[in-house]
């Protein structure tokens, strides 16, 4: 695990871009492609902005995404693939852009969803955190055994609320319940993981994950320690409660 500490949120949407960049071009350089998931949510607006900045070629890539809200159109403000399209993907011209179908049958979404994936091993994963340390849409106590690609789950109050408070919803009682979510083992097979997580909302969470024991399913985001090629980007404000000795892994 590396973890890196910017002054800004802008400081560390490039700082981040910068490595994720560097990961797909090695991938491309390798094999002449490469396969690419990301995140969504508030935090990951610095990253995404400094990765429309650079000159890259996107073409040769294949863009996954974690997760998506059961039910919800994907004309709401708070469908991640519409937040996807007008932030990314109607933006770079992709080799492919694989979205998650929150409206579609949950078994046949999840079905096509997996056998893609498998045939297409992620290269870089970008994975936010959330403010009770989820991955992806993974709440505590996250499975961590599940062998699956994509499965559904609840979402948990403390979930639903970040929702609310990041302005996608008006009340916690308009946040669906359930959710599309790629699953940790998934998330684990990721050739790199690259986390960018700023701002002060997300500190108690990098707090937990940094000291709890690591693959705590209490605090879903320690398993992301254990992984050989983990990127983890703070700034001064999500890194505020921990030690030095916290950042120094």
């Amino acid at each position: 695990m590396e973890i890196i500490v910017s002054k800004t949120p802008s400081d560390l949407g490039q700082a981040a871009a910068r490595r994720i960049l560097r990961l797909l071009s090695e991938a491309i350089a390798d094999r002449g492609e490469a396969n690419y998931l990301v995140s969504t949510g508030a935090s990951q607006f610095d990253t995404f902005d400094a990765l429309l900045r650079e000159d890259f070629d996107w073409s040769r890539v294949t863009m996954f995404h974690l997760d998506e809200y059961v039910g919800l159109p994907v004309t709401h403000r708070a469908s991640f693939q519409r937040y996807l399209r007008e932030r990314f993907t109607d933006r770079v011209h992709l080799k492919r852009a694989v979205f998650v179908d929150g409206l579609g049958d949950a078994a046949a979404v999840i079905r096509s969803l997996s056998e893609d994936i498998a045939a297409h091993p992620i290269d870089v994963g970008v994975i936010g955190i959330g403010e009770n340390a989820h991955i992806a849409f993974n709440d505590p106590p996250a499975d961590f055994d599940n062998e699956a690609a994509y499965h559904i789950v609840d979402l948990d109050e403390a979930c639903r609320r970040q929702q609310v408070g990041e302005g996608w919803f008006a009340s916690v009682q308009d946040v669906p319940q359930r959710a599309v979510s790629m699953t940790p083992r998934q998330i684990m097979r990721c050739r790199h993981i690259v986390s960018p997580v700023p701002g002060a909302r997300k500190a108690n969470a990098i707090r937990a994950m940094l000291s709890a024991a690591a693959t705590d399913p209490m605090v879903p985001a320690t398993l992301l320690r254990t992984h050989p090629s983990f990127y983890l980007y703070l700034d001064t404000d999500s890194a505020g409660l921990c030690s030095e000795e916290m950042l120094r892994p």
